[in-house]
């Protein structure tokens, strides 16, 4: 019988790499896999109020953030699973030179000889990303309208999701086909060094997206209008001058139409600065707080958002802490830096942002607003349903923002001296 040493050296070079690409997925998934099941252990044993958080948090939205995780983690392994099996087979099976060739023959009918690859690369593409959602459409469903729904936090209708699905697709291929053309050209034509001008297009590529997403991509899904005059935004524009931010607007996002979490974050280069604010996040302009008519705002019955029972967003002061926070982040450099730094491993990545977290915390806090920062990331971990204790290994490795207890912690220090 061969060892197996003896049988990898009579594989060909090919094959080689074949069964290092397929143990390599498999090694990855493995090891996420060990790590969501530490994490899922925490879920099903931590079933009390931590004592730190015993004066803050209620026993009732543990438990509802408990189950909450628990069902997104075991979501998440049996989608991970699926996933795995999928790439292992259509790997097996020879899907890519199958999905390869079925290309070469509709671009031939198309006129376009074996010469045009970049031609055929973009109908591969094209099938390679219409098959991707076919066979993701089931589990975004089931996400969407079991999980999310189940715990509070879809707001979706049917309709709305296929109508924004099929948004989504379109948008994403008028995007990534030319894109993808380009770099298969510079490709092409670049030589040995073909591999710095690709990265240097993919850097430049990234910077552009970045500036035109919220102006021209992200209307196409959201309705984004302008915070009114009134306290909260001149509050916002007080505190954006205080540091020298180049603040020009500051919009709200209708994000309660599609799902009641909520965030806010800033865009733009240079002098060109805009605040971009989840209505979920603001308790005075929230829909979801808001009872609805049939046909208000000439909204029809797939973009309404349904009207929940409780209370929803943050006061006008934790919302300035919260900013205070996302304001740190633009202060101390780390939008620059994540972008250089994702050019390098993603864990190394992960491991700075946590510690972008903390000192963009630590930014708000010499704002002087620690204690609305402490009371705004509980309630937004409680609108959120955020698990607030996570096992050391699973957080280190996926979260790039550190759990709720160390970033309470470090806040609470503060707040005693």
């Amino acid at each position: 019988m061969a060892l197996p040493g003896e049988l990898w050296a009579e594989l060909t070079m090919e094959k080689r790499i074949f069964c290092s690409v397929l143990l390599f997925s498999w090694v990855v998934y493995l090891w996420e896999a060990f790590l969501a099941r530490r994490q899922r252990k925490v879920y099903r044993t931590t079933t009390h109020v931590p004592w730190e958080l015993g004066q803050i948090m209620d026993s009732e939205t543990f438990e509802k953030s408990r189950l909450y995780q628990l069902d997104k983690s075991t979501f998440s392994f049996w989608s991970g699973l699926y996933s795995e099996l999928e790439g292992t087979l259509i790997l097996l099976c020879g899907g890519i030179p199958f999905l390869w060739n079925v290309s070469g023959q509709i671009s031939g009918r198309a006129g376009f000889e074996p010469e045009y690859e970049i031609t055929q690369s973009l109908v591969f593409l094209l099938l390679a990303t219409l098959f991707s959602a076919v066979t993701g459409l089931p589990w975004s469903l089931y996400n969407t309208f079991v999980i999310e729904e189940k715990h509070g936090f879809n707001q979706q209708t049917l309709g709305f999701f296929f109508k924004d699905a099929i948004k989504k697709f379109i948008v994403t291929q008028c995007i990534l086909l030319p894109v993808t053309s380009l770099l298969l050209y510079i490709i092409k034509i670049g030589g040995e060094y073909f591999f710095i001008y690709a990265w240097l297009f993919t850097l430049v590529v990234s910077l552009v997206l970045v500036t035109i997403y919220a102006d021209y991509i992200a209307p196409l899904f959201d309705k984004f209008i302008p915070l009114p005059e009134g306290e909260l935004k001149q509050a916002i524009e007080m505190m954006a001058k205080s540091i020298d931010f180049p603040l020009t607007k500051v919009y709200v996002v209708e994000g309660s139409k599609r799902s009641s979490h909520s965030n806010a974050y800033f865009y733009g280069f240079f002098k060109n600065k805009r605040i971009v604010l989840f209505d979920t996040l603001l308790e005075d302009y929230c829909a979801l707080n808001k009872e609805h008519s049939e046909g208000e705002d000439g909204e029809d019955d797939d973009t309404k958002p349904k009207v929940k029972n409780k209370k929803q967003g943050c006061k006008n002061e934790e919302v300035l802490a919260v900013l205070g926070h996302e304001l740190g982040h633009w202060k101390l450099g780390h939008t620059i830096k994540n972008i250089v730094i994702s050019q390098v491993l993603s864990f190394c990545l992960t491991v700075l942002s946590r510690r972008f977290e903390f000192q963009a915390d630590a930014f708000a806090k010499e704002l002087g607003k620690a204690e609305d920062l402490y009371s705004a990331l509980i309630k937004l971990n409680k609108d959120n349903l955020g698990f607030p204790v996570s096992d050391w290994i699973f957080s280190m490795w996926h979260y790039s923002h550190p759990p709720l207890l160390e970033r309470l912690q470090a806040l609470k220090d503060v707040k005693q001296d």
